[in-house]
């Protein structure tokens, strides 16, 4: 019981997160949004709201990962659209108006601890991508990790654009640039290596 209730307080700090930013996010949003008790705060997160989001950031981080390392072992091309789907579904369920937690944090944090967290987590989404990339047919090192952090850096930027405009339009434009992009990867590629990653 006491893990379920932490666990959903965490959940529950994540979407005001994705949704306000980390200066605007206070235990009583959380509350709210919840239904924990007031006495829970500090029984669960005795570290008061720091704490608190670094455990937000070490479950949506590791979710997250888990979500890119599925898609290990797929080709080149669907992992890039695996990827691009994973952050439109989270844009579309929350009809475009909350953004990544991460970035949230990223963008204001306050504390060297929060800065590195942020830069780990986005270190090992960006691994994570790559490996699948190269495992997927992409035959250098270098370019995979190059496709993966433009992949990455596209799908935060995309997710930006769409909250800004109460649309997924934004997004799904950047999105088809980026399979265009990749698609033309994967014939350079084949051209180079004699295999097909598609």
């Amino acid at each position: 019981m006491r893990g379920q209730v932490r666990h959903k307080m965490v959940q529950g700090a994540s979407r005001v997160l994705a949704r306000r930013g980390l200066h605007a996010t206070a235990f009583s949003e959380v509350l709210a949004v919840t239904g924990a008790s007031r006495g829970s705060i500090y029984h669960h997160f005795p570290g008061g709201k720091a704490e608190l989001i670094e455990a937000v950031l070490e479950d949506y981080g590791g979710r997250t990962d888990d979500a890119l390392q599925a898609l290990h072992g797929q080709p080149l091309l669907s992992v890039v659209r695996g990827a691009l789907a994973l952050w439109r579904a989270r844009l579309v369920e929350e009809d475009c108006g909350a953004g990544c937690p991460v970035a949230a944090v990223a963008l204001a944090a306050d504390s060297p601890r929060l800065e590195s967290d942020c830069r780990a987590i986005f270190d090992d989404w960006i691994a994570t991508l790559s490996g699948a990339l190269f495992a997927g047919g992409l035959r250098s090192s270098d370019g995979a990790k190059a496709l993966a952090t433009l992949v990455m850096a596209s799908m935060e930027g995309g997710t930006v654009l769409a909250r800004a405009q109460g649309s997924i339009e934004p997004y799904d434009v950047m999105a088809r640039q980026v399979l265009a992009y990749a698609e033309h990867a994967v014939a350079a590629n084949a051209a180079t290596t004699g295999r097909r990653a598609a």
